[in-house]
């Protein structure tokens, strides 16, 4: 591999790390509470309602291609960073698609908690800000570590589709090189850099979730 292409390379690989990690905390920060929001109208607080548009909304935009996704928020992407092309251009869009997908893994991870916990708050009096602070965050510590680990994985093959609109990354790396160039090494390395990324985020989700779990017990 050529030292300019090398470098371009290492480049690359930095921009999907940057995209992945900066988008996996905003998916994170939005979705867990819009999570949080459908759990507790649906098991604290009903409201059927509030509950049903919260899950229409996040089924219909989850159903969503990437892909189309990407293109059909290129205008909020300009207004909002001034530009859609670029890596932090990609961080828009790649947030805003990982937000209904974790937030729908958050209320999952509270619905798989067992129910004695709802009971042993209504008992106690709690509010539901207590509820969910002191009795379903911590307990649903590990699922939501793996939650956050399987949002990050999704988010680097969304960051490779990024590529594809001028987003940066090892995605743009393996377009440019690898697919308009006929570079076959730029294509294998490229996914090959793709593979180790997303056994690192694995590997090190897998060891939280054990520490965190042994924590909680």
């Amino acid at each position: 591999m050529l030292p300019v292409l090398f470098n371009e390379t290492i480049q690359a690989t930095l921009e999907t790390l940057y995209m992945v990690f900066a988008s996996t905390c905003i998916a994170t920060a939005l979705g867990l509470p819009l999570g949080t929001w459908v759990f507790i109208t649906q098991r604290i607080n009903p409201h059927h309602r509030i509950n049903t548009l919260l899950n229409i909304i996040i089924n219909i935009t989850r159903s969503i291609p990437f892909i189309i996704l990407l293109v059909a928020l290129i205008p909020v992407t300009r207004f909002i960073i001034g530009t859609s092309i670029g890596v932090n251009a990609a961080i828009i869009p790649l947030s805003l698609g990982a937000v209904p997908f974790f937030a729908r893994l958050t209320d999952n991870a509270y619905q798989r908690l067992p129910i004695g916990l709802l009971d042993t708050g209504f008992s106690i009096g709690a509010t539901t800000f207590q509820m969910i602070k002191n009795i379903f965050l911590p307990e649903a510590k590990p699922a939501l570590i793996q939650a956050i680990t399987l949002t990050a994985v999704t988010l680097v093959n969304y960051s490779a589709m990024a590529g594809a609109v001028g987003g940066g990354g090892l995605g743009d790396l393996a377009i440019r090189y690898g697919y308009q160039r006929f570079d076959t090494s730029v294509m294998i390395t490229t996914i090959t850099l793709l593979i180790f990324i997303v056994q690192a985020i694995q590997w090190i989700g897998d060891k939280l979730t054990a520490l965190i779990a042994r924590e909680v017990s």
